[in-house]
C-alpha cells in the first residue's frame, strides 16, 4: 500500500482504491531517497505465479514480449528487466519474486522470516510472505535489502540484526562452503525441461570449479506437505479484502481459492500451520549439515502469456502452477533465505534462473555466495532486445 496513490492489488474489485497509509517497506524506501515511478501490474491480491490481471494488461518479459514476466511480482520484474527502474520490491509468499526474477533475467532474493517489516497489516498469519528485493545485478540486489530489513515496532517476529551491511557482504569471500543439491520437484510430480536441469548441472559445475563441496541429497519436504501448504494458501486467498458487493469481479481462480479457504474451519486452519511448522522444523533439520542448497528456479523457461492460465477450470490452473514451480514454495515454508540467479539462456534466448538457498537469518552468507557467482560468471551486459 502507498499512501495517497492508486494501489489495486491486480483486482478489478479494488478499482480506484487508494489507501490512507503506507505499508512500512514503502515508508523506508521513501526514507532511504528511493523515487517510485508508478504501480506496476500483479496479478488478483498476489495470488498466481502468473501476471495476467483484469484490471491491466499482462506483464511480459522483455526478452520476448509473447511470454510471461511471472508472477506475482512481475510488473515489478519486467521494469527492471526492460530497464525503467534498476530496482523493484517484489513480495513473494510461495516464489513470487524469484519466478519473475527467473523469468526476466534478473536477481530475486526472497529474504528470511522476519528480516522485512509485514506492518502495519500483518495481514499473512501463517508466516509464508515477505518483501525482498529485485535486481539486475547481486551487490544491487542486497543494498535494496539494507533499505528494507528491520523490525519496525510491533513486529510479530523478526531476524537479528546482521553484523554489517548486505551491501558488504557481496565483498566477503565465502570460504569453502557445503552445498547440497537436488532437481527432484517438491511439490509437484513435474517434468522439468533441459534447458532448466542444464542451468541446474551447470551452475554445479561452477560452485565446484569455486572450491565449494556440491553433493546430491535428499528433497527435505515430503509429498504430504503439499495439500497442507495447500490449505494456508487457500485461506491466505479467502482473506484478501473484497469490497462486499464487487465477489462477481473476481477472477475464476481467485473465487475457487476462496471458495477452499472459507470451507476450512478454524481447528483445521490450526492444525495445518501447525503441521508446516513441524515440516518445516524437519527439513531445517535434515539441511543444517549444509551451508547452502542448490536447484532449479523454475521447472520451464518463460511460458507464453496465458499458457498456465485456465478460467474455465481453476482447478487445472492452480495444477499448472504448481507444476511450474516445484520448487520456489519450499523456502517459505522453512523460512529460509532464497535467491534466484539469471545463470543460464535457453538457445532461443530466454532466460533461466537457477536457486541458491541457505540457513535462515543467514543472507550475508547467500549474498557472499551469490556475489561470488556473479563475479565467476556475470550476466550485466546481457540485455533483452529492448534495450
Amino acid at each position: 500500500m502507498t499512501a495517497g496513490v492508486v494501489t489495486e492489488f491486480g483486482s478489478a474489485t479494488m478499482r480506484g482504491f487508494v489507501p490512507s497509509v503506507s505499508d512500512e517497506v514503502v515508508l523506508r524506501m521513501e526514507a532511504a531517497g528511493l523515487v517510485s515511478l508508478g504501480k506496476t501490474s500483479t496479478p488478483e491480491f498476489g495470488s498466481p505465479c502468473y501476471t495476467e490481471p483484469d484490471n491491466a494488461p499482462p506483464a511480459r518479459t522483455p526478452w520476448d514480449l509473447d511470454r510471461m514476466a511471472g508472477g506475482s511480482s512481475g510488473g515489478a520484474a519486467a521494469a527492471v528487466a526492460a530497464g525503467l527502474v534498476p530496482v523493484a520490491q517484489g513480495s513473494d509468499g510461495g516464489g513470487s519474486i524469484r519466478i519473475p526474477a527467473s523469468c526476466c533475467g534478473l536477481v530475486g532474493l526472497k529474504p528470511s522470516r522476519g528480516r522485512v517489516s509485514g506492518a502495519p497489516m500483518y495481514g499473512d498469519p501463517v508466516g509464508l510472505g515477505t518483501a525482498g528485493p529485485i535486481a539486475r545485478t547481486v551487490r544491487d540486489a542486497a543494498a535494496l535489502l539494507d533499505v528494507l530489513a528491520g523490525h519496525a515496532p510491533g513486529d510479530p517476529t523478526w531476524a537479528p540484526e546482521p553484523a554489517s551491511t548486505f551491501l558488504s557482504a557481496c565483498d566477503a569471500d565465502p570460504g569453502r562452503l557445503r552445498v547440497a543439491r537436488f532437481a527432484t520437484p517438491v511439490i509437484a510430480d513435474a517434468a522439468v525441461h533441459p534447458e532448466c536441469l542444464a542451468a541446474y548441472d551447470s551452475a554445479t559445475a561452477l560452485l565446484t570449479s569455486l572450491g565449494h563441496d556440491v553433493e546430491d541429497a535428499d528433497v527435505p519436504l515430503p509429498p504430504e506437505a503439499v495439500p497442507t501448504f495447500e490449505t494456508c494458501w487457500a485461506v491466505l486467498t479467502a482473506l484478501s479484502m473484497v469490497p462486499p458487493g464487487t465477489e462477481h469481479l473476481l477472477r475464476p481462480l481467485t473465487r475457487w481459492l476462496s471458495e477452499r479457504g472459507r470451507a476450512v474451519s478454524g481447528p483445521e486452519l490450526g492444525l495445518a500451520i501447525g503441521e508446516l511448522r513441524r515440516v518445516a522444523a524437519r527439513a531445517l533439520v535434515a539441511l543444517a549439515p549444509y551451508d547452502a542448497v542448490l536447484t532449479p528456479t523454475l521447472a520451464q523457461p518463460p511460458l507464453r502469456v496465458g499458457e498456465l492460465r485456465d478460467d474455465d477450470d481453476p482447478a487445472r490452473d492452480f495444477e499448472n502452477q504448481k507444476a511450474f514451480t516445484p520448487w520456489t514454495s519450499a523456502w517459505n515454508v522453512t523460512g529460509m533465505p532464497a535467491v534466484s540467479l539469471p545463470l543460464h539462456v535457453t538457445p532461443e534466448g530466454l532466460p533461466v534462473g537457477v536457486m541458491l538457498a541457505a540457513r535462515p537469518v543467514e543472507e550475508a552468507l547467500l549474498l557472499s555466495l551469490a556475489a561470488q557467482v556473479e563475479s565467476a560468471a556475470p550476466w550485466l551486459d546481457r540485455h533483452p532486445p529492448c534495450w
